[in-house]
C-alpha cells in the first residue's frame, strides 16, 4: 500500500524503507557485527537513558572508539579493516560518507526526544539504517508515529526532524548506522523509499487529565527521593503519546518548578534547547547536572 494513502508525506520525509537486501549478505553483516567488535563506547549520555553504546567504522581519525560524529572525509577505522564483508558492501554502495558506526540498544533503554546534525555544516546529508538485530519492541519514534525497522531492508532517517529510539524489551537491538552527504548514489538508493500501513503505528495524542495523570506520579517518585525516576518517567511518555515538540522537557521542568528546585528546572530547560536544537551543543556540558 502506497505512503500516499496510509501515512503523511510529512512522516515518509523523515523515515523511509528503501531497498531490500540480499539475505546472504545480511548474515555475513550481521555475523561480523556480532563476533568482531569490542570495547564498545556509550556516547552522548546527555541523549539517552544509557544502554546506548557506538563503535566506529569510518571517522576522521581511524579510531573505532572515537565515537563523535563530526563533518569529515572520513578514513577506515582498524575496526572496519576487520570486517571485510562490511568493508565491501559499504564501497558497493558508492555512497559519500560523513560517518558510519555500529550502534547497540540494550533492552529497556531510549535514545530521549533530539534532532541531529544541528552543529554541523549545512550541506544536504541522510542517515541510512541496516537493521542487523532487531526485536518488535524496537523502534523509531517521529512524526508522532511508532515505525519499526525491520532486519532485510535499508532504511532512511532524516534525523534534522525531531526523534527518539527505543528497545523496549530486547534482545539487543543492533544496528549499522550510515551518514552520508548528498550525492547522486544517494538519491539513486533512496529513489524507492515507501511506508506501508503496517510499518507504522500511529501514536494516540495525550489529553491533558492523562499529562497530569502522569505529571502528579513524576511528582510522587521526586518526592521521595527517586528523581531520576520520575525524569525517565515523563521522557517515555514520547514513546508513547503524539506529543507537541519538547513537550516532555516541558513537563520535567513544571516539576521542578512546582518542588521549587528551580535550578534542576532551568537545567531542563536548557536540555531541551540543546536536544531540540534551538541552539549551540554547548548551553549545557554533558553530564553536569544540579
Amino acid at each position: 500500500m502506497s505512503v500516499t494513502r496510509t501515512t503523511s508525506p510529512t512522516l515518509l520525509q523523515q523515515v523511509a524503507r528503501l531497498d531490500q537486501l540480499d539475505a546472504g549478505l545480511l548474515e555475513r553483516l550481521r555475523h561480523e557485527a556480532l563476533t568482531v567488535p569490542r570495547e564498545w563506547v556509550a556516547e552522548y549520555g546527555q541523549y539517552q537513558s544509557g544502554g546506548w553504546w557506538t563503535l566506529s567504522l569510518l571517522n576522521d581519525t581511524g579510531i573505532p572508539t572515537d565515537a563523535t560524529i563530526k563533518d569529515c572525509d572520513p578514513v577506515e577505522t582498524t575496526l572496519l579493516q576487520r570486517m571485510p564483508a562490511t568493508r565491501k558492501f559499504l564501497s558497493s554502495l558508492g555512497l559519500r560518507y560523513m560517518w558510519v558506526r555500529l550502534a547497540r540498544l540494550a533492552p529497556n533503554s531510549f535514545l530521549w526526544e533530539h534532532r541531529d546534525y544541528d552543529e554541523l555544516s549545512e550541506s544536504e546529508r541522510h542517515r541510512l539504517h541496516v537493521p542487523l538485530v532487531t526485536n518488535s519492541s524496537a523502534a523509531i519514534v517521529t512524526g508522532g508515529a511508532k515505525v519499526h525497522l525491520y532486519a532485510g531492508h535499508l532504511w532512511r532517517l532524516t534525523p534534522t526532524y525531531l526523534h527518539g529510539a527505543c528497545n523496549l524489551l530486547g534482545p539487543d537491538r543492533l544496528h549499522l548506522i550510515l551518514d552520508c552527504y548528498e550525492n547522486d548514489n544517494l538519491a539513486q538508493v533512496s529513489a524507492s523509499e515507501q511506508l506501508s500501513e503496517t510499518d507504522v503505528v500511529q501514536l494516540p495524542a495525550a489529553t491533558r487529565a492523562q499529562l497530569d495523570e502522569h505529571l502528579a506520579t513524576a511528582h510522587s517518585l521526586a518526592s521521595l527521593g527517586y528523581e531520576h525516576s520520575a525524569e525517565k518517567h515523563l521522557l517515555r511518555l514520547f514513546y508513547a503519546y503524539a506529543l507537541p515538540d519538547g513537550c516532555v522537557y516541558d513537563l520535567i521542568a513544571s516539576l521542578y518548578d512546582s518542588l521549587d528546585r528551580l535550578t534542576e528546572a532551568e537545567y531542563w530547560r536548557a536540555n531541551k534547547t540543546v536536544l531540540l536544537g534551538l541552539s549551540g551543543p554547548s548551553a549545557i556540558s554533558e553530564g553536569v547536572r544540579p
